[in-house]
């Protein structure tokens, strides 16, 4: 049984797709950086309670209990506090909807709140915060408004509350709705209440339509709109870049120093990420997301580096803040990501996959004649280049290189996807090319097998199992039906297997030692190999035992403990939904069609 005493986050996310805000269930916004993923954050309690700012709506007495939900299948977020004097719910969005043929989605953090029970006496505190945390902005008040400034930053908390309050500690007795709206650089100048309302209804119906739109599968479909709506949030959508997560330095483990800043856009997440949207019928961000990768790799002329940031930026220098305490004293803090230097092979052929609708699917394929041969060339000879090469493999080892089977693998995927592209448009030299590099791969993955583990190693000359391989099957580089599938994937489960269905990445030392947390995503991979192998009862099985590790709000971290359930890492994390829904989506289609097994 997974213990009840776990540690989870506790805490929603609301959004646009311009920005992410983390609001705790006590109402605080412990976590909001301003104005993009990944400037500073304006609000990073997360981080430190004192430094990180507050933006909390407090009942005057204590909390007797708080439970929070969204307003269904939206991102717009409710948490209700109870406190000896009464309730009251607050309701928190980031405004989003269609408006003059574009999409309105400002840096407006929106609460409302409105008493519900008794007499409830409350204390608003808003003291946002610059340059993580080292700079206060100063407090001017207006009519109707406070003004926060500090080095040419301005923000603005427009309200229906008398604006003595934040200069008073005295409470505020909540004998009506009041209207909070914080505003970055442009003030807030519409009439409160009746605009307030109005973006929150069109909001709700932006949202719920979202949801209508998309081919959500039978199975467990409550929780795959809930990860496809995570997801969401997680495009930056000027760019279409996604991030892997909108916190930074979120532990792996408790004193680990496995703590990373996951506020930027891999390559390496594009062909899940597409894969699942493509699941569920949503075009528009995979036309984005497409976009922002073509125009990476494009411009890009030298080695593709794992990851970029949200505007195609090329140098993520790391750095540590070592004032700050970290969440629940972890440190370091750390600010970019020393990941961006490694070579990590697998990522050309991440791309060619990711972007082949583009050019095989004929929904898009007439916007993209014209660059087929020029772009295909251009990864397959990436490929040509890296492919006998060592690297830092998929779980970014910093001191470590090997030819890893998981990168191999990947180049036989983009091989095998530029032979599809050159056998469609008639390329007879890029296929001669493609064909080449497609058996050298596979030359290179079968060095990883070992017939007395019967299965493949993560290297080249290793002894080390590791659970990227799963994708050996899932990608049917192994036929799913083979005994050599099926004893790959036993061997795998009885190393990395855990309770309660939960996966290790590997369990060999790294360069931080041994991994003390399970890692989420690989969870989902082993569901999907357990259903492409025709284990389906298993799979249904292990993925419900998956759904317990989620928060209250079914939101996902990246990592989890095996031996109590705690959640870890960075939060949410748009991997781990991403496995959930790609997971689902398998599972669902071989309910539906018992010879499923196309990847």
């Amino acid at each position: 049984m997974v213990s009840t005493n776990r540690h989870t986050y506790d805490s929603g996310i609301i959004g646009n797709c311009s920005y992410i805000a983390h609001v705790q269930k006590n109402t605080n916004i412990s976590w909001l950086c301003w104005p993009s993923f990944q400037d500073s954050f304006v609000f990073g309690g997360l981080l430190d309670k004192g430094l990180g700012g507050e933006f909390s709506i407090l009942p005057d007495s204590e909390i007797v209990h708080s439970y929070q939900e969204y307003i269904e299948n939206t991102n717009v977020l409710t948490t209700v506090i109870e406190s000896a004097l009464g309730s009251y719910r607050v309701t928190d969005f980031a405004p989003r909807f269609e408006q003059y043929e574009r999409y309105f989605k400002p840096l407006m953090l929106v609460r409302k709140v409105e008493p519900i029970t008794g007499n409830p006496k409350i204390r608003v505190t808003c003291e946002p915060t610059l340059n993580y945390g080292l700079d206060t902005l100063e407090k001017f008040r207006g009519s109707n408004h406070i003004q926060f400034e500090k080095s040419g930053v301005k923000m603005r908390l427009a309200t229906t509350m008398p604006v003595s309050h934040f200069f008073d500690p005295s409470p505020h007795v909540l004998s009506k709705p009041i209207y909070l709206v914080l505003t970055y650089e442009n003030p807030f100048e519409s009439p409160l209440e009746r605009t307030v309302e109005d973006f929150l209804h069109r909001t709700v119906d932006y949202w719920q339509k979202w949801v209508k739109k998309a081919s959500i599968p039978t199975f467990h479909q409550q929780a795959v709109i809930r990860s496809a709506l995570a997801l969401k949030l997680h495009q930056y959508e000027d760019t279409g870049a996604i991030i892997a997560a909108s916190t930074t330095s979120l532990p792996e483990y408790p004193g680990a120093e496995r703590n990373w800043d996951y506020r930027f856009c891999w390559l390496r997440d594009s062909y899940y990420v597409l894969t699942a949207l493509s699941h569920i019928g949503h075009f528009e961000e995979m036309e984005k997301y497409a976009s922002y990768i073509a125009n990476i790799t494009q411009t890009d002329s030298g080695r593709l580096q794992p990851l970029y940031g949200i505007m195609g930026q090329h140098q993520l220098t790391e750095h540590t803040l070592d004032y700050l305490n970290g969440y629940l004293g972890n440190k370091p803090i750390r600010i970019g990501n020393q990941a961006h230097e490694h070579i990590q092979n697998d990522v050309y052929g991440q791309a060619l996959i990711a972007l082949l609708p583009l050019f095989t699917d004929y929904r898009f394929r007439h916007q993209n004649l014209r660059s087929a041969r020029e772009w295909t060339t251009f990864i397959l000879n990436k490929i040509e280049n890296t492919i006998d090469e060592k690297d830092a493999g998929i779980w970014e080892f910093r001191n470590i290189e090997n030819r890893h089977c998981y990168s191999n693998l990947f180049q036989w995927a983009g091989a095998t996807a530029a032979l599809k592209i050159a056998n469609q448009y008639g390329f007879t030299e890029m296929a001669a090319k493609a064909k080449g590099l497609k058996a050298k791969a596979e030359q290179h993955i079968e060095s990883c097998y070992s017939e007395e583990e019967e299965a493949y190693m993560n290297a080249t000359d290793s002894d080390d199992l590791d659970a990227s391989t799963l994708q050996l099957i899932m990608m049917n580089y192994l036929d799913p039906n083979s005994d050599r599938a099926k004893k790959h994937l036993n061997r795998l489960e009885k190393e990395l297997k855990g309770d309660h269905g939960l996966f290790y990445r590997y369990l060999h030392r790294d360069d931080f030692g041994r991994p003390k947390s399970t890692f989420l995503v690989c969870a989902f991979w082993y569901v999907e190999a357990l259903a492409c192998v025709g284990r389906l009862e298993e799979a249904k099985e292990i993925f419900n035992k998956l759904l317990k590790f989620g928060n209250h709000l079914s939101l996902f971290s990246e990592d989890v403990d095996d031996s109590n359930g705690s959640q870890w890492g960075n939060f949410p994390q748009a991997y781990s939904h991403v496995g959930l829904m790609n997971a689902a989506y398998r599972i669902s289609m071989k309910m539906d069609s018992p010879t499923f097994f196309e990847g």
